[in-house]
């Protein structure tokens, strides 16, 4: 009796915590986990920004919420989300690491995308802070304005990839510049340094995003909506 007792226990408590792996076993789940990092989003935000249809990005919503990792909120006939609190994201953020680290396809996948991506110098978030605190740097957020408005790196500027050549005559050529975006997979940054480069700054890409710099425990500051 006492074996069955414990048996049962086991396979009750595992199959919660698979709850949670089954979650996060779908590519697409993961990346809307990814946006709403950035800030709280609304359904069809994030239809336009996966390329799913609305109805799909919904199902994969409803399955995150009924889990528990985001929080739904209603403003008239239009639903928001957002994650359900930082442990979310370290969860995230843990899986990637472990993928980065037991997968070398994610290494191959990078390059073939990103092949020149090596020649773009990053930077860690310690390596920043350092500059920053030297007076040494311009930061750029090159987000879009609303992810800026929600969090950003203090002291950087708002400028959004799409937008970066109305701000280049207003960019020093004599400092160098460092822009970041949503993390180490977000591409805005490589475009953003590219052009720099090709306009003469000397500009380098932040290994990761805001998300990254806040789970570091760096200040984060935020805009008026």
């Amino acid at each position: 009796m006492e074996n069955g007792w414990k048996r049962a226990f086991k396979d009750e408590i595992y199959e919660q915590f698979a709850r949670i792996g089954k979650a996060l076993s779908s590519a697409s789940r993961l990346e809307l986990l990814d946006l709403m990092a950035q800030r709280e989003r609304s359904v069809e935000s994030l239809a336009r920004e996966t390329g799913m249809s609305v109805a799909n990005t919904s199902r994969h919503l409803q399955v995150l919420k009924t889990e528990r990792l985001v929080r739904r909120r209603k403003e008239g006939t239009r639903a928001y989300y957002r994650l359900a609190d930082s442990g979310v994201y370290r969860a995230w953020r843990a899986v990637r690491t472990l993928a980065e680290s037991r997968l070398p396809e994610i290494e191959e996948t990078v390059e073939r995308y990103l092949s020149d991506r090596d020649t773009l110098e990053a930077l860690t978030p310690a390596e920043l802070q350092a500059r920053l605190d030297r007076g040494a740097v311009v930061v750029l957020d090159v987000r879009p304005v609303e992810e800026y408005r929600a969090g950003h790196i203090p002291g950087a500027r708002s400028v959004p990839v799409d937008r970066i050549e109305e701000h280049l005559e207003a960019l020093p050529d004599d400092r160098e510049i460092v822009a970041y975006c949503r993390g180490p997979y977000c591409v805005y940054s490589d475009q953003a340094v590219r052009r720099l480069r090709e306009s003469g700054r000397t500009a380098r890409r932040l290994t990761g995003g805001l998300p990254e710099w806040d789970a570091e425990g760096r200040p984060v500051e935020r805009s008026a909506a």
